[in-house]
């Protein structure tokens, strides 16, 4: 047997390692795209294969085989990259995102959650061939293998192979470059590593300029991005000033999407104590998320700046080296102190430089919160709840009112809870489930969410504080759940679950004796955060570049979408447009998540939300480099 594999792999190892590429090419594809693997691998996944193959075979003198490994196992690797990442982010990773691979490495358990076991069988001709190559060759006693032949044979099998390959090879240049030239404009990124094969896609993204082209700052104005949004001026906003001096909290929710609101399995409440405060209170049910790569630090970056995250990488990488405008910025200067609280190290995404950007005056982390009833990667949060509240009473008790944002993480992706959180028993259909998990780890969170809101009203603090409330991102990815978990879903909504429903999120604002239980259903995003705040509060925004709008006072608006959604696509009042290689081939969506033949969202609408998120990436680097520096409270 192992003479016949030798003598397979000594005929022409360019066409068995090609044909197991096309295999594993074929696999990755029929994870990611729609239309699953096809014949159309043989001119867009194929070509590259060759390539690389048949720079092997005209380069290669000696130890051939092991060059085919090496090659084998690096485009082995980059599928099973672009598989995993597809299936917990729903994107093509690049280079760029694997660069911050020691981000992913943190949410390790995360990812590994959603690996289907076959997805490993695109290593087993790896291991295979290594036992052959590294071991099988080895001869008796340790020594050398026979050099097999001639120099004077190895040169005419040589020239043999690169009279083989070289046509291979100047077909194949072509083919690549017929398939990339002309998709480089698509907007769509699923798209356009379709139309151009993944491995191409790949080369294309590292190969491809970084420079891009900014709008020169004096023409990034407040006017010019009010006019591409059609912000109309209010003269006598409503609830203007209605918090005026309160302090401010804000609560970011870990992977709090909006169906939990008033959410019962089988007669059991999921969010009691959440469900509350939407009664109570204002509560916006068409809020979405505006986050990337960063997830949660992405979310705490488009809140308090009010810009768009950037076209590559997480905020925090990207631009955490300017000096951000931004809310702990803007009321500071109205004399507020500041401070954000994490259970994590500050040095996830890069945190600690992003706390310094913005202008926070103080931050607690890790150190501060201990290793107490540790979940996931952070202490619970119930100790989050409990250690941020002594802080503060503290803060209250000094003369100027403050600004705190707290992040809560027990409900992180997997969802995989200790029983001693689990609180609820869900019917058999829901168990062991990402769906079922993930309510289970929600009810947890509003648990001691509601313990958090007890202790703010004993303390006094509640009364006295603007209180904003919302989901940080997605919880449920449509391409991260199985069969059985799409149809739990569609049980919940009572139709297909869509993507609309995944990005949405809720907000609840609550100023105490001023709210009434209203729900609104005015469209709005993270970006909308900052400027609804200042509203609040009776504090201008007008000196201070913003994108988000003051929701209350605004009944239309454009969300440009990036990363979790392709590029190009954007929601409006009305629906959420979905990019294709451009306007013309792509899809439209109610906001009820039903696809719509003859959508409502324009072209022009379209190029608003291109031409908006230019003017942000524009804006962030026109920023000077940042040189204060922020406080580590331990």
């Amino acid at each position: 047997m192992v003479s016949n594999i030798k003598s397979l792999f000594g005929t022409r190892p360019l066409l068995l390692f090609s044909f197991i590429m096309l295999l594993k090419s074929s696999l990755a594809w029929m994870v990611i795209f729609e239309g699953g693997a096809s014949w159309t691998l043989l001119l867009k996944e194929l070509p590259f294969v060759l390539i690389v193959f048949c720079l092997i075979e005209c380069f290669a003198k000696k130890r051939k085989m092991l060059y085919y490994w090496i090659a084998n196992l690096l485009m082995t690797s980059i599928l099973f990259a672009v598989i995993m990442y597809y299936k917990y982010y729903g994107v093509i990773v690049t280079y760029f995102a694997l660069a911050q691979v020691n981000q992913v490495t943190a949410v390790k358990n995360s990812v590994f959650s959603l690996m289907d076991p076959y997805f490993l069988f695109i290593y087993i001709d790896v291991v295979i061939m290594a036992f052959f190559i590294f071991i099988k060759r080895k001869p008796p006693g340790g020594g050398t293998p026979p050099s097999g032949g001639s120099s004077s044979g190895r040169g005419n099998s040589n020239k043999r192979s690169i009279r083989f390959a070289l046509p291979i090879l100047i077909v194949s240049l072509v083919v690549c470059l017929f398939n990339v030239v002309p998709n480089r404009a698509s907007m769509n990124e699923l798209v356009k590593a379709e139309q151009m094969g993944i491995l191409n896609y790949e080369a294309y993204m590292i190969l491809s300029s970084k420079d891009k082209e900014f709008v020169e700052p004096e023409h990034i104005t407040q006017e010019a991005i009010n006019k591409i949004k059609n912000v109309n001026p209010v003269t006598e906003p409503y609830l203007y000033g209605t918090a005026e001096g309160k302090n401010v909290i804000i609560l970011q929710m870990e992977s709090f999407q909006n169906f939990l609101v008033n959410l019962k399995i089988d007669g059991q409440e999921i969010t009691p104590n959440f469900n509350k405060l939407v009664k109570e209170n204002y509560y916006f049910n068409k809020f979405y998320q505006q986050v990337g790569q960063g997830n949660t630090s992405d979310a705490e970056y488009v809140v308090n700046s009010s810009l768009y995250i950037p076209a590559r990488g997480a905020a925090t990488q990207m631009y955490a080296d300017r000096e951000l405008p931004s809310l702990p910025k803007l009321l500071e200067e109205h004399n507020y102190d500041t401070a954000t609280f994490h259970t994590n190290v500050v040095e996830f995404w890069n945190r600690g430089e992003l706390y310094e950007s913005l202008g926070f005056n103080h931050y607690y982390d890790s150190k501060y919160f201990g290793e107490e009833d540790t979940v996931f990667f952070g202490a619970s949060d119930n100790v989050l709840y409990r250690k941020t509240l002594d802080k503060l009473v503290e803060m209250d008790a000094a003369e100027n009112p403050f600004y705190s944002q707290v992040i809560s993480m027990t409900a992180h992706h997997p969802y995989t809870l200790p029983e001693d959180k689990q609180l609820i028993s869900l019917p058999e259909r829901f168990q062991n489930t990402l769906v079922g998990n993930y309510i289970v780890a929600q009810n947890y969170a509003d648990h001691a969410l509601g313990v958090f809101i007890q202790d703010l009203k004993d303390k006094g603090i509640w009364e006295d504080s603007l209180i904003v409330m919302y989901g940080d991102h997605l919880g449920l990815p449509i391409y991260s759940l199985d069969n059985h978990e799409r149809e739990l879903m569609n049980e919940i909504y009572g139709r297909e679950y869509a993507y609309t429903d995944m990005i949405n999120v809720p907000l609840v604002i609550i100023n105490e004796g001023v709210s009434e239980g209203q729900t609104l259903s005015q469209i709005g995003g993270q970006v909308d955060v900052l400027p609804t705040i200042a509203n609040l509060l009776g504090i201008s925004v007008e000196s201070q570049i913003h994108f988000g709008q003051d929701i209350f006072n605004q009944t239309e608006n454009i969300l440009p979408q990036r990363y979790y959604l392709p590029t190009g696509s954007f929601l409006t009042s009305e629906e959420l447009f979905l990019s294709g290689s451009g306007y013309e081939d792509g899809r439209h969506y109610s906001l009820s998540g039903h696809n719509v033949d003859n959508g409502l969202a324009t072209e022009s609408e379209f190029q608003s939300a291109l031409d908006l998120l230019k003017l942000s990436d524009s804006y962030v680097n026109s920023l000077p480099l940042k040189k204060s520096a922020v406080k580590d409270e331990k």
